[in-house]
């Protein structure tokens, strides 16, 4: 699914499609080690699409943050980066 798509998705069906894209990644690569698939390429797109829901995810989480999530947030990476 495009990004554009992936942004226009409601929470809901967002989550959803995050539970099934995991689903079929875990199913192949069971498969794959187990018997080997056709196209083993495929792996590296579902991971990069599990990828794009869960930035989607994270984005609109940060969205909904308050004023005081974000300041205390913003002390916890500062603490990191010393």
């Amino acid at each position: 699914m495009e990004n554009k798509n992936i942004k226009e998705l409601a929470d809901d069906v967002l989550m959803s499609e995050l539970k099934s894209a995991q689903l079929e990644y875990n199913s192949s690569v069971f498969e794959h080690s187990a018997q080997g698939i056709a196209n083993p390429l495929t792996l590296r797109s579902m991971r990069r699409e599990i990828a794009r829901y869960k930035t989607e995810v994270r984005r609109r989480e940060l969205a909904n943050f308050t004023p005081d999530q974000i300041n205390k947030r913003s002390k916890i990476r500062a603490r990191r980066r010393k």
